[in-house]
C-alpha cells in the first residue's frame, strides 16, 4: 500500500511539491501518493486532523498556515523553533512534530551552485518569514556573519534581538534599506520585490560575489542588476527542491540528490 502525503495551503494550485515527491519516489523507489489540499482560511486544523486520522503520514505547509502549523505541534525541531514556523508535519505515537526544512533548501541549493558558505558574509534582504527561516540553517552550514537589511529598519532590529542568542557562532546586524553598502561573499533577496514587481535598487556602494533570490519563475529586478554586473546569480528553484528533499528524508529515511533534480 502506498504511504499518503500531503501539501496543505490556500491558494494551493501553484504548488508543485506532488511532481517533486513523486519525482524523488521514483528515485529512491517509495511508494507513495501525495495529493494537493485546499484549507479554508479557517479550516487548517480540522484539516489536517481529517488528514492524519485517516492514516496519513506527512504533510507539507504552505502560505498562509506555517504559523499554524507551528502552533499545533507538540514537538518541534530547533530550526522550526528558531523559524517560529513548520512546513513539515508527521505523526509519531500519537503526538504531532514539526520541522522546517526552508533553510536547510537553501544550504543545499547554495551548495549545489558550488557555492562557499564557510566563513562567508551574507547580506539578506527582507526582514520576514522566509528570512527567518534560513538564519539558523545558513550559520550552521559555516557562515560567519549575516546581515539583514530592511526597509523598516526596526524589523530588521527585532530580528536580530531574537535570534542572536541561537548563533552566538556568528554576527548579526540590522541595517535599514537605505544603507545597502560594503563587500558581501553572497546577497539573498528575500522580499516580495519580485513578485509584486517593486524595483529594489543595489546600489554601486554594495559589492557582492553572488546573488540567490528566493522566488523562481517571476522576472527578478535583483537578479537583472546582479546579472548585468557579471556575477553568478541563481533563482529559489533550488531551494524549493532543497526543501522538498529535506521533507521526503525526514518522512521516508532515504534522501535523494539534489543536483538529479535541477
Amino acid at each position: 500500500m502506498s504511504k499518503q502525503f500531503a501539501v496543505i495551503g490556500n491558494p494551493i494550485k501553484q504548488s508543485r511539491s506532488p511532481e517533486l515527491h513523486q519525482a524523488f519516489a521514483a528515485k529512491t523507489g517509495v511508494n507513495l501518493t501525495y495529493t494537493k489540499r485546499l484549507a479554508p482560511l479557517d479550516g487548517f486544523t480540522a484539516n489536517i486532523q481529517e488528514f492524519f486520522a485517516q492514516g496519513g503520514i506527512g504533510m507539507n505547509v504552505t502560505v498562509p498556515f506555517k504559523e499554524q502549523a507551528f502552533a499545533q505541534c507538540q514537538v518541534l525541531t530547533e530550526r522550526a523553533k528558531i523559524a517560529k514556523a513548520v512546513n513539515t508535519l508527521w505523526m509519531k505515537d500519537g503526538i504531532l512534530h514539526g520541522d522546517n526544512t526552508d533553510g536547510q533548501g537553501l544550504v543545499e541549493a547554495i551548495r549545489a551552485l558550488d557555492w562557499t558558505l564557510e566563513n562567508t558574509d551574507i547580506l539578506i534582504i527582507g526582514a520576514g518569514g522566509a528570512t527567518r527561516g534560513v538564519i539558523y540553517p545558513l550559520v550552521q552550514a559555516g557562515v560567519k556573519k549575516i546581515v539583514i537589511a530592511n526597509r523598516t529598519l526596526s524589523r530588521a532590529e527585532q530580528l536580530v534581538a531574537d535570534l542572536k542568542d541561537a548563533v552566538p557562532q556568528a554576527e548579526l546586524q540590522a541595517i535599514a534599506l537605505t544603507d545597502l553598502a560594503g563587500e558581501f561573499d553572497i546577497v539573498i533577496n528575500a522580499t516580495s520585490a519580485s513578485l509584486s514587481g517593486d524595483a529594489l535598487v543595489l546600489p554601486e556602494a554594495l559589492q557582492f560575489k553572488h546573488a540567490y533570490e528566493m522566488t523562481y519563475g517571476k522576472p527578478s529586478t535583483f537578479l537583472d542588476q546582479a546579472q548585468a554586473r557579471g556575477v553568478p546569480t541563481s533563482e529559489g528553484f533550488g531551494m524549493l527542491v532543497g526543501q522538498a528533499i529535506e521533507s521526503f528524508y525526514i518522512w521516508n529515511g532515504v534522501k535523494p540528490e539534489l543536483k538529479d533534480f535541477l
